[in-house]
């Protein structure tokens, strides 16, 4: 995303609109700091009549100046700290917002960009945007406008009081720092822009490696995962030297031109106080309002740089917002109508790429209140049929539809309201066994989520832990087996109670007598709606009423258990080898 546009949309969110709350306070903000930086000159002002009165009255005690200087300090301070509340509510409601719209749309976008992005990047691109929407906006209230209008203060001030040239020197050496550090921190940026990418890769790589941590183990590959990811930190490390040595040289740049700018200030001060045409006391004040604007002239070129790579930054994590899904709700979209549950796959195609097409040509009716059951070789296409019908992915061509309603013009909320799954990969967040049964139904009582336990056949194995439906599951449900896990997943999805079911593998997992208590229970509470069933394991399914065999996309072989022995093809042939070696998924 460019720049300007990058800025025309954070503008967007520092000036909302229909948000007059945040508009008022923001304002506000703004107002407390010039008020605040007026007061802030008032400090080398009085330092100014307190020179003057100790030069010509030095016996008497200048009590109304000290006064005065302690008063006009303490009014600046509390415009800057009520600066900083107020423009505290403003920016935490920004962060806030734009937080909420990034992790909203990233759940709103498909299954095929998540797939495409790996996470570690993904998770680097929103912590950076986010730490630098803070950024930028601290260092525009904080330093960026503060330092503008003292200095435009400050030039009005010396123009009149002590002499155009004198503010022409201050203008000057102003615009000197500023197009130098805009130069050097332009050359800077690059710099940044190649760290951004290898702290995207190191931390992309590291994530990955954890996450197969077993996988390492297995292979004793510890070294080889240490070296891969100590060949990214070596790059790393030299490049960020090379960004601490620009650094140094942008420091000692301004220091340059701040210190001759000051010179000449002082130079021409001191002459015309030598003709008598100032007092000591204005030369003093020249050299505080001087050291006053050192340290935010300082802070602006770290704000400059900071704000510079945060537009970098915020424009990454923008062009995830405007990233658009290719599957999205069609604009005059309506709820699903459920009627019966019939579910009809019309001259249906699909492919991931161009390369290789998944699903070819299908044509198939899924009678109300069926189970039927997709088996067939790796690679068939069987789950990528659920994906669609979940609307994970559409259809390269042709159509599905459930009681006669084309699922591309449904809303996908109501959609996946009425379509239960039990994937073919588990996967629990990382919290406890209650929490992950209670997803399929948020408002769900503890009596209903033991209730879907135990239909899983899981409320044995929950009584039997310490902390029982409390028991945290680790990362990804690692703390459980895969039987387990898999058994989670299948109470979580009970309590949904959907209307049709579909089982991918969903026992797969499981010992053979956990599986049949496991299946006469699904069976029960599935009676009557519409069930999808994608096995490897054909023992699984021979109670189906439609069996379909997939091979390379197409269906091959259709009918009951029995009709497909006697065909004597695909189906015949793997059931076979089932029998023959049965503890082995030949599929």
């Amino acid at each position: 995303m460019n720049k300007s546009l990058t800025i025309k949309k954070l503008c967007g969110y520092l000036w909302p609109k229909n948000i007059a709350r945040v508009k008022a306070l923001l304002l506000g903000s703004i107002s407390l700091l010039i008020i605040g930086r007026l007061f802030v000159l008032g400090g080398p002002i009085a330092f100014k009549y307190l020179i003057d009165h100790l030069k010509e009255n030095p016996q008497v005690f200048p009590t109304a100046i000290i006064i005065g200087f302690v008063v006009v300090r303490i009014l600046a301070q509390t415009c800057n700290e009520l600066r900083d509340y107020t423009f505290n509510i403003v920016s935490q409601r920004i962060f806030r917002q734009i937080s909420v719209s990034v992790f909203s749309h990233l759940h709103s976008l498909s299954l095929k960009f998540h797939l495409n992005r790996q996470t570690g990047g993904l998770s680097r691109v929103i912590e950076r945007g986010t730490k630098s929407l803070e950024s930028i906006s601290l260092f525009l209230m904080m330093t960026i406008l503060p330092s503008l209008i003292e200095s435009i203060l400050l030039a009005t001030l010396l123009w009149f009081w002590y002499s155009p040239i004198c503010s022409l020197i201050m203008i000057i050496t102003m615009t000197t720092y500023v197009v130098f550090t805009i130069f050097v921190s332009t050359w800077r940026l690059k710099i940044v822009k190649q760290m951004n990418e290898l702290d995207n890769t190191s931390q992309t790589r590291a994530i990955d490696s954890l996450l197969n941590f077993e996988t390492v183990k297995y292979f004793g590959n510890e070294q080889l995962e240490t070296e891969r990811f100590d060949q990214i930190q070596a790059v790393y490390e030299k490049t960020s030297r090379k960004f601490r040595s620009s650094l140094n040289f942008l420091n000692a740049g301004q220091a340059v031109i701040f210190s001759i700018g000051l010179g000449g200030m002082l130079t021409f001060a001191i002459i015309r106080a030598s003709a008598g045409e100032i007092t000591p006391g204005d030369v003093a004040a020249l050299f505080a309002f001087s050291l006053q604007l050192v340290m935010p002239l300082f802070n602006l070129g770290f704000a400059y740089r900071e704000i510079k790579q945060g537009i970098v930054n915020l424009g990454e994590m923008f062009s995830l917002l405007d990233q658009e899904s290719d599957v999205k709700d069609s604009a005059n979209a309506k709820s699903l109508t459920y009627e019966k549950g019939k579910i009809t796959f019309e001259n249906l195609s699909f492919s991931y790429n161009e390369d290789r097409k998944i699903i070819n040509n299908i044509n198939l009716v899924i009678n109300p209140g069926e189970t039927v059951a997709f088996v067939g070789t790796t690679g068939g296409g069987k789950s990528t049929l659920s994906r669609l019908l979940f609307r994970l992915y559409d259809p390269s061509d042709g159509r599905i539809l459930i009681d006669d309603q084309d699922i591309k013009k449904v809303t996908q909320e109501s959609l996946r309201q009425a379509i239960g799954i039990v994937p073919q990969d588990t996967v629990l967040f990382n919290d406890t066994i209650a929490y992950n049964i209670a997803y399929g139904a948020p408002q769900a009582t503890f009596a209903e989520i033991q209730n879907a336990a135990k239909n899983a056949d899981l409320d044995e194995f929950i009584s039997k832990l310490s902390q029982g439906y409390e028991t945290k599951v680790g990362e990804r449900g690692l703390k459980l087996s895969g039987g387990e896990k898999q058994r989670v997943a299948i109470a979580r999805m009970l309590l949904k109670k959907p209307k049709i079911y579909i089982f991918d593998e969903a026992t797969s997992a499981l010992d053979t007598t956990t599986e049949k208590r496991i299946q006469q229970s699904l069976q029960k509470i599935s009676q009557g709606s519409t069930t999808i069933i994608i096995a490897h394991r054909l023992s699984t399914i021979v109670d189906a009423d439609h069996i379909f065999v997939l091979d390379q996309g197409e269906i091959a072989e259709k009918g009951n258990h029995q009709q497909l022995l006697q065909q004597n093809g695909l189906y015949a042939k793997l059931w076979n080898q089932q029998i023959l070696t049965p503890d082995t998924v030949a599929l």
